[in-house]
């Protein structure tokens, strides 16, 4: 019996775009909605990817992610999962308060036809085709999980793209032991670091590791949860003077975060001295490679997150 990550998915990498959206690329990156490719390609948000090149050895339903005609940031979305395998963006230094959470979802999962822009969710009930398409409030009301962020909003300087964050495409089933603790801590780090010594671009993904086997659903098989959260950047070019302890920090760098205190500690080990309310929800701080190596695992595949590994002979730049 396959397990639920190896049902096939449309695969993004297929290149198999209509004719008329092709020649309309060019419109796409100006936001233009004259045709519903939004779902099915990252085609036109090719920007939020190292070189233009999206993550490998992952099957899903592409979103470029658009909110007030936009493009903001893409997602790779697992339909049976009704959760995201991962979300990419651009991180910018973050200025001004976080927005509030108003939810929103995605339209052309539910009609192939419908708007680009994510849209908030409308007060009372949803249109079934909603529902069954993707997750929904309804489903991390009463339960044990936060809205886990995959792109967070504090790696964001623009309101609105900050806001576009807030979509349930973009969010996991996250115990609040990782949301409000190390998980929070990590997202924190990073925003430090790439602010203070990246230069230009800096590319992150951020996704999800399943359970290997049994796996956990939200609400009776509604939403997957994942076993695992994983982040990691690509920094083009950074400033050299780097602090001893950031010497191995760039060009990238990744992370691994518990998300059940129950797991082995195989991937991520147990500080058992933290705090009672974050033990057993450790982010363990890795290379790229070792992020891979775990991901071809668990997997069962080669994955790669970065176009060549975000190396090449222009990365550094003297300041």
């Amino acid at each position: 019996m396959k397990r639920l990550w190896e049902v096939k998915e449309t695969r993004f990498a297929t290149g198999k775009m209509p004719r008329l959206c092709a020649l309309l690329a060019l419109l796409f990156a100006a936001g233009c909605s004259l045709c519903a490719a939004d779902v099915g390609t990252f085609t036109p948000c090719l920007q939020f990817f190292y070189r233009s090149w999206p993550p490998k050895g992952l099957a899903g339903t592409p979103i470029c992610q658009r909110f007030i005609n936009k493009y903001r940031f893409a997602t790779l979305y697992s339909r049976p999962r009704r959760s995201p395998w991962f979300s990419a963006y651009l991180y910018t230094v973050p200025a001004g308060k976080r927005p509030s959470a108003s939810w929103k979802f995605e339209p052309q999962l539910a009609y192939p036809g419908g708007d680009g822009n994510m849209e908030q969710f409308p007060p009372g009930p949803l249109d079934q085709n909603i529902v069954e398409s993707q997750a929904v409030q309804l489903d991390y009301i009463n339960s044990t999980y936060s809205r886990g962020h995959l792109n967070p909003s504090l790696h964001h300087m623009s309101h609105d793209t900050r806001s576009s964050t807030f979509t349930l495409t973009n969010v996991v089933p996250q115990k609040n032991g990782s949301n409000d603790g190390p998980w929070e801590l990590l997202e924190h780090s990073v925003n430090h670091t790439l602010a203070t010594y990246c230069l230009g671009y800096a590319y992150v993904v951020t996704g999800i590791i399943p359970y290997r086997n049994d796996e956990h659903w939200l609400k009776n098989h509604r939403v997957a949860v994942p076993e695992y959260m994983w982040s990691a950047y690509c920094c083009p070019k950074y400033n050299q003077s780097l602090p001893k302890e950031l010497t191995n920090a760039f060009p990238t760098y990744a992370g691994i975060g518990r998300n059940d205190p129950n797991s082995s500690e195989e991937i991520v080990p147990v500080d058992k001295t933290v705090k009672k309310q974050f033990r057993g929800y450790d982010v363990r701080n890795m290379s790229l490679e070792t992020l891979e190596m775990y991901l071809k695992d668990r997997f069962n595949t080669v994955v790669s997150v970065f176009y060549e590994q975000c190396t090449g002979s222009d990365l550094t730049e003297n300041t």
